[in-house]
């Protein structure tokens, strides 16, 4: 049998997170000899080069040492499981890594971090917000354990859960013409003043509405962060079309009010859902999680789920 240790699966695991080999052995508490000399050491085992280490260009994964530290990872991960799984009996322990992205953290992250350490004491959650592209990476390398985004645009490869519907909403000032509607079509807000959240992939999803019923909306401001939209709606300088959110706030950040109402026929409807890679499996705490992030902010008027839910299994 080759001799590796854990050791070595740990050190070689984290270098897909460090352009250089400095900073991931800061990273690792170890020098960087040391760590060179685990990598060589590691090599002649496999008998393959695992990682080209260059002092101008930095560290460089081969083709081979990807896959390496990929399974290597898995590895780790079940023998944390299998560790845990002997010492608990029936009672979940142990770290639980969520990512969350970054336009919907605000109105779902405070409740699951105060509510779900409640239903599982022995389970510590970590939290990352960012973008798309930032929890995917995190994903890949097994920086995370599930993430939450929205169910558009995903790259192939990940296996998602549902965890609530979502679609576009129109947020008024309470003295706006419309804000006495119960809901409201494109059309009548085609010629209002336009308070634009610019981001992706919103702002193609709004473009393509309007474009669908041959119209254009009237942009009054281009704003990339949700609060500011709201902001500018509370002093009644325009109207905002915002995904539906569990936990939407119905005043602006500086306390003025914000009226909500439904489009109607609907428009960009979607879902919030949990997504983790296809190869890896859900550990046990991180299934429980989803199951409570989508008992607690499914339903709700975060959205209506049109579709229904889905179903995630853990190891």
């Amino acid at each position: 049998m080759a001799d590796v240790s854990l050791r070595q699966l740990e050190l070689f695991a984290a270098l897909p997170n460090f352009a250089t080999l400095s900073a991931a052995a800061a990273h690792l508490h170890i020098s960087e000899s040391a760590l060179s000399q685990a990598i060589t050491a590691l090599e002649r085992t496999v008998g393959e080069q695992l990682c080209v280490r260059r002092k101008a260009r930095g560290l460089t994964l081969t083709p081979t040492g990807q896959q390496f530290a990929k399974r290597a990872r898995q590895i780790l991960a079940e023998t944390q499981e299998l560790v845990l799984g002997a010492s608990r009996g029936q009672e979940l322990r142990g770290p639980v890594k969520l990512g969350c992205y970054s336009t919907f953290a605000t109105n779902v992250v405070p409740e699951l971090l105060e509510e779900f350490p409640k239903r599982y004491p022995g389970v510590r959650m970590e939290i990352v917000v960012g973008t798309n592209e930032e929890l995917l990476s995190a994903l890949e390398a097994g920086r995370l354990d599930v993430a939450l985004v929205y169910d558009v645009s995903l790259p192939v490869g990940y296996r998602r859960r549902k965890i609530y519907a979502t679609e576009l909403e129109v947020h008024l000032h309470p003295e706006h013409p419309l804000a006495a509607a119960g809901t409201i079509d494109l059309p009548d807000l085609a010629e209002q003043p336009y308070i634009q959240f610019d981001a992706t992939p919103g702002t193609v999803n709004v473009t393509d509405a309007f474009a669908a019923r041959g119209l254009e909306p009237s942009i009054e401001a281009r704003v990339s962060e949700i609060g500011l939209v709201e902001a500018l709606v509370g002093r009644g300088l325009g109207y905002g079309l915002l995904m539906s959110r569990p936990n939407a706030p119905t005043t602006s950040l500086e306390g003025r009010p914000i009226v909500i109402r439904p489009l109607d026929p609907p428009v960009t409807v979607t879902h919030v859902v949990g997504i983790w890679p296809e190869d890896m499996d859900l550990t046990a705490r991180a299934l429980a999680l989803l199951d409570f992030a989508a008992e607690r902010l499914g339903g709700r008027d975060g959205g209506r789920d049109r579709a229904g839910s889905g179903v995630a299994t853990a190891r």
